[in-house]
């Protein structure tokens, strides 16, 4: 796994660095969040260790801007105030780690919050409700267990109504989030596609509900 460094004390970045590469992470050390930005236009981390004191553009802002990629973050601090603490976690910090710190626990935190991603990541590549059971990956859709084959189409719509469960999406929304934001058909295309979809599902296919006025969702009745 790939971890980014961000650290303006050289003799700091350069510790954590030895005890991350002795675990066997792959890491990369900058010592403003300019150059680390410039390097995530090509290669993206699994996590950034990333000093909120820094030159130039800070860590607070760095995390502001490369919030929207989703890469966990631990931040590294000499100020210890719960105000900062906060304010780290609500721009989606994973860690606050403050200095002086331990090697050995840097290294643990580290591990912890890569354990915590992972598994998330694994809950998301599977979705189960009900009868249905969604492989994300592998694009594969199964009802009671027996799979069934969709059209690119069809498997949109069942992720995002699996995604975003009990959800009702207007006709428009379905067709800006599936066909995307070019596509300028009728909605009616909507109502073919989930008639299509709905007899796939067999005896279950009253799931997908047509809420008048408004548009479908999905919802198990129990």
């Amino acid at each position: 796994m790939k971890i980014f460094i961000i650290e303006d004390d050289q003799a700091i970045a350069n510790l954590i660095n030895i005890n991350l590469s002795l675990e066997g992470f792959e890491t990369a050390v900058f010592a403003d969040a300019e150059s680390a930005l410039k390097m995530m236009e090509r290669e993206k981390p699994d996590l950034i260790l990333l000093d909120i004191m820094l030159p130039g553009i800070s860590g607070f802002e760095m995390q502001s801007r490369i919030r929207e990629f989703k890469i966990p973050v631990i931040f590294l601090t000499a100020r210890t105030s719960l105000q900062d603490r906060l304010l780290g976690l609500e721009l989606g910090g994973d860690d606050y780690i403050t200095k002086p710190f331990d090697n050995r626990e840097l290294v643990l935190r580290v591990k912890a919050v890569l354990r915590r991603v992972t598994a998330k990541n694994e809950r998301e590549k599977e979705i189960t409700i009900g009868p249905f059971r969604l492989l994300i990956h592998q694009r594969f859709f199964y009802v009671e267990g027996k799979l069934v084959e969709l059209t690119p189409t069809e498997f949109e719509l069942i992720k995002l109504f699996m995604k975003n469960y009990q959800r009702v999406f207007s006709r428009e929304e379905l067709l800006e989030l599936v066909w995307g934001f070019e596509y300028h058909g009728d909605t009616r295309t909507i109502d073919m596609h989930i008639q299509r979809l709905r007899k796939k599902l067999g005896k279950h296919k009253d799931s997908i509900k047509t809420v008048y006025g408004i548009g479908y969702q999905l919802n198990v009745d129990k």
